[in-house]
Parts: structure tokens; C-alpha cells; sequence
């Protein structure tokens, strides 16, 4: 027996509702919760192993689902680190994570990535990108397709325990500035 394994038995086994939770693709409700998230985090890594977790965002809707296995996330300009990118060019993995503003349950998503040129994302019917408060770098650069290998609801113990969505934490944390985080 494993590590894992042994844990997994001390603490009673896998939850029951959790062992059949993760699907080969995505169920109605998957697919209702996709539509509404206004926020993915889009996990990567390339050969070697490195990591990256890259925040993607628009208006609710803006990733499209194609059918119950295939995603296109269309890739507006940013900061141009295209870290994941270069992730996809040696591991076609990807994690994602999708969240609801004020909902404590998340939509996550494993699977397979191709990336397309703007043509072939325009070709599929995303024209322009869906973002609130556009600036200039606010164009589609590019998409990603994906084969979708697992996606299941993910429980709200993590937003709970973080008070994430509280609105006193919100609140207080609203006057915050990062450039204060790092002076004495």
C-alpha cells in the first residue's frame, strides 16, 4: 500500500458522493456553471514539471462550450509571458478551475489542450473579445481547445475556511494595496 492509500484508509476511504462525482465529460450542470463563470484559473506544466497557474477572465459565457467534451477558451492580450503556452508546447495537460463570484462550489476541468491561431477561434464563432472594461490590449491573440478528460463540482470546504466570499473580508480587504505588502 502506498502513502496516499494509507491515508485515504485511516480517514475512511474516498467519500462516496466524491467517487462518483468525476465524469469523462461535462454533465447539464458542468456546462450551466461554465456559462455563468466570469473567472477560470488555468493550471499548466511543461515537461520538466514547472508550473504555471495563469488567471483568465471575461463577461460570463466567455468560454465557450463547443459540446460535452470540448471547451475553447479564446486567449485576449495581456502581459504576453504566455507562460502556459509554452507549457502546451511540451505538455498538452491542463487543470481548470472555474468560479462564480459569491458561490462557494467550483467547476474544475482536466483534459488536453490544442492551441489555435485567431483565424481558427474566429472560424468557430468568437469574433471579439467578451471582457468587461476592455483596454487596448483587449484582442484575441489566440484560443485554446479542450478535449475534456474529467470535470466535476468541487466542494466548498476551501471557500468556507478562507472566508473568500465574506463580505466583511471583501470589505476590509478592499482598501488593501499591494504595494503596501511588501514595507514594514
Amino acid at each position: 500500500m502506498n502513502r496516499l492509500d494509507g491515508i485515504r484508509e485511516s480517514r475512511g476511504g474516498i467519500h462516496p458522493g466524491a467517487a462518483v462525482k468525476v465524469k469523462p465529460h461535462m454533465e447539464p450542470v458542468i456546462q450551466g456553471f461554465i456559462q455563468r463563470a466570469p473567472f477560470v484559473v488555468m493550471a499548466s506544466a511543461n515537461a520538466d514539471g514547472d508550473c504555471d497557474a495563469s488567471p483568465k477572465g471575461g463577461n460570463p459565457g466567455f468560454v465557450k462550450i463547443l459540446d460535452e467534451h470540448t471547451l475553447l477558451i479564446p486567449d485576449v492580450g495581456g502581459n504576453y509571458l504566455l507562460q502556459g503556452y509554452e507549457n502546451f508546447a511540451t505538455n498538452a495537460k491542463v487543470g481548470l478551475v472555474f468560479m462564480i463570484p459569491g458561490m462557494d462550489t467550483t467547476a474544475r476541468v482536466n483534459g488536453r489542450v490544442r492551441v489555435l491561431e485567431a483565424e481558427e477561434v474566429q472560424s468557430l464563432g468568437v469574433q471579439a473579445p467578451e471582457v468587461s472594461n476592455p483596454d487596448k490590449n483587449a484582442v484575441l491573440i489566440q484560443g485554446i481547445l479542450v478535449d475534456v478528460d474529467e470535470a466535476y463540482l468541487h466542494c466548498p470546504r476551501a471557500f468556507r475556511f478562507s472566508k473568500l466570499w465574506n463580505p466583511a473580508t471583501i470589505e476590509e480587504n478592499a482598501v488593501l494595496s499591494v504595494k503596501s505588502f511588501g514595507s514594514s
